[in-house]
């Protein structure tokens, strides 16, 4: 192709002539296309540079350009020659314009007044305002003040992707009105474009749908290449810094056609109706990540074949699948065929200006932009047009179901009063059972968490309580103690007068053990004649000492049985944590010794775990009044 291209270049710079011709400005050829003007040399190698353009060797490889403005897809630089002179009566100021807003890489060489070249860099691989003079979408570099003779200038272009170079010469205020004319035309194409994006975003948010999904990303996919398109992207939303490669000519429209794709596939439903078609815009869109990933590896050219080569299977799986859906009577896919014919219309006016088989024109340059417009037009028609159909389609889905429904109905009245019966008895017998189990189940659950002779919670119950207590503990900082209490001098009441008489005992120490603790306290019977007490909160510590001491005189008093008054003392090992442990084992390890202790010193009174001395004031007291080595009155 690029062969193709320079003989055809060639062969029609041979036919303008010899030499182009220097362009002659006048005062009124502001906005004159310079391209009849121009000479090419192609540097196959990319081996010349500007001191070269002395050679008269060098020279004489130019050949007129014939008013091209592209030479298509090339893997070499270009040298672009062009000589400018102006009447005796035009001004002396003109700015050069490059009409190319997505050329890679853009050089220009003006002559310096000293016999040399001041270089410009311009293209993606410069910043908008470092590759510009004046702050338009397209290029626009200020030439040095024109003569009556002409004055030389070279370009350097190089864009695998599609290398071109529409010139014109301005006057800096006449390019300032077209400029404000054409940001009110594009402007309108933006806005339609985006007004439409967010319309259908809303209704992705309202219905999920996955059609709406993919035509918002197509969409925006689309308004962004519009934008790095018409200069207007590198102008306003990335101006700092060079092109990056996911913002350029190359990942844009794949990105586009990814989605696109996609839309394709979810709006005409081409897996299950059209299998085909589906299968090739998977391809495609394999492809177009291809052309993604080569493109991030510098590879534009081949990036940019791979999207050329694409139309040989999106176009006629988009086609198709359109076609075959409008004739099983699926009305959006008609709206569809109308719009992408559009889209693929520009498309192809884009591919013949990126392989330079048709030239840059004013005429062509917004052939894409208000195809793109037009067809998220008449795609959200077709998306609203879907959703109508889906609508009826479940309404009449809801009609056949609502048949079905009192079909059955009807038949199953037949039988109702023998069905109603059977199921009330059955719904009883149910219920009755559910009532014995959910009975049973919270006999067995207080079985295996309560005492049954006592009904105080059980050493489970208590094992678990103080897990929780510990836990609640640790994250407030609180204190948790925990009580032993032992009945002294049992042993001799159920030896003299029987089990009766010490069931007894257990039952009224575990009515008074709860009758003296907080409704927050757990009380719980370990097993014999062994309780323990589970105080909680930040006063737990002198809580603890009050309510041993409460309980030594308590539950000394006497109980009766019969004619008998029985008597019992109680030793009470503490402990707390965090001072003495951290887990229950440890905090009932502390507190059995703390009790041991108390037992070893002669019983009947209560000792907190790491604490010597006498026993407390009240044990003693009590020790005193019953004065009864046995426990018994």
């Amino acid at each position: 192709m690029r062969q193709l291209i320079s003989s055809l270049v060639l062969w029609l710079g041979l036919a303008a002539g010899a030499w182009a011709a220097p362009a002659l400005l006048s005062a009124d050829d502001s906005g004159r296309s310079l391209n009849r003007h121009i000479e090419l040399l192609e540097d196959v190698g990319a081996q010349l540079g500007i001191d070269d353009m002395a050679d008269p060797a060098i020279q004489a490889r130019f050949r007129p350009a014939a008013g091209r403005a592209s030479v298509g897809q090339s893997r070499h630089p270009w040298w672009i020659k062009l000589e400018l002179a102006r009447s005796a009566d035009a001004p002396g100021d003109w700015w050069l314009e490059v009409g190319a807003v997505t050329l890679l890489d853009l050089q220009l060489f003006l002559p310096d007044g000293r016999g040399g070249w001041q270089q410009r860099q311009s293209g993606e691989r410069a910043s908008f305002a470092a590759g510009r003079d004046h702050p338009y979408r397209r290029a626009v570099v200020r030439l040095p003040p024109l003569d009556t003779q002409p004055l030389t200038l070279y370009l350097r272009t190089y864009d695998p992707a599609g290398n071109s170079f529409p010139l014109r010469a301005w006057q800096i205020a006449e390019l300032d009105r077209v400029a404000a004319r054409e940001n009110l035309g594009l402007g309108l194409v933006y806005g339609v474009i985006a007004a439409l994006l967010l319309y259908n975003l809303f209704i992705l948010f309202s219905l999920r749908d996955s059609a709406y999904f993919w035509y918002v990303l197509t969409t925006a996919c689309a308004l962004l290449f519009i934008l790095s398109m018409t200069g207007h992207g590198f102008q306003y939303l990335w101006p700092g810094q060079e092109v990056p490669f996911w913002l350029d000519r190359i990942t844009l429209p794949s990105l586009w056609g990814l989605c696109a794709s996609r839309f394709t596939q979810t709006l005409l439903q081409t897996r299950r109706h059209v299998p085909w078609a589906h299968q090739l815009l998977n391809m495609a869109c394999l492809a177009y990540v291809a052309a993604i990933a080569l493109n991030a590896l510098d590879l534009r050219g081949p990036a940019a074949w791979i999207i050329a080569l694409l139309s040989l299977t999106s176009i006629p799986a988009a086609l198709g699948s359109a076609l075959i859906r409008w004739r099983q009577g699926f009305f959006p896919a008609l709206l569809y065929l109308g719009g992408y014919g559009l889209v693929l219309g520009s498309i192809g006016i884009l591919l013949l200006r990126a392989t330079g088989l048709l030239q840059p024109s004013a005429l062509n340059a917004y052939v894409f932009p208000l195809a793109v417009a037009a067809e998220s037009i008449l795609f959200s028609f077709a998306l609203a047009y879907r959703i109508q159909l889906l609508k009826q389609e479940k309404t009449a889905a809801l009609r056949q179901a609502d048949r079905e429904k009192t079909a059955r109905l009807a038949l199953a009245q037949a039988n109702a009063d023998e069905l109603q019966s059977a199921v009330a008895r059955r719904t009883a017998e149910l219920a009755a059972a559910n009532a014995r189990l959910r009975l049973r189940e919270q006999e067995l659950q207080h079985a295996a968490f309560h005492d049954a002779l006592t009904e105080l919670p059980n050493r489970r119950y208590l094992v678990e309580r103080s897990g929780s207590a510990l836990a609640h503990a640790e994250r407030h900082g609180e204190v948790v103690a925990l009580l032993l209490i032992d009945l002294d001098h049992f042993k001799p009441i159920n030896d003299r007068f029987g089990h009766d008489a010490g069931d007894l005992v257990l039952q009224e120490v575990a009515k008074r053990l709860r009758l003296h603790l907080r409704s927050g306290d757990t009380v719980a019977r370990l097993g014999g004649d062994e309780f323990a007490v589970l105080l909680c909160g930040a006063d737990a510590e002198a809580h603890a000492r009050e309510v041993a001491e409460r309980l030594l005189s308590e539950l000394a008093q006497p109980v009766c049985y019969g004619a008998e008054r029985l008597t019992v003392t109680i030793s009470i090992g503490g402990a707390l944590y965090p001072q003495h442990a951290s887990t229950f084992a440890g905090l009932y390890k502390a507190a059995d010794e703390a009790l041991y202790r108390v037992k070893a010193r002669g019983r009947s009174g209560w000792r907190l775990c790491g604490e010597d001395g006498e026993l407390s004031r009240s044990a003693r007291l009590q020790l005193d009044v019953l004065n009864v080595p046995s426990g018994l009155s």
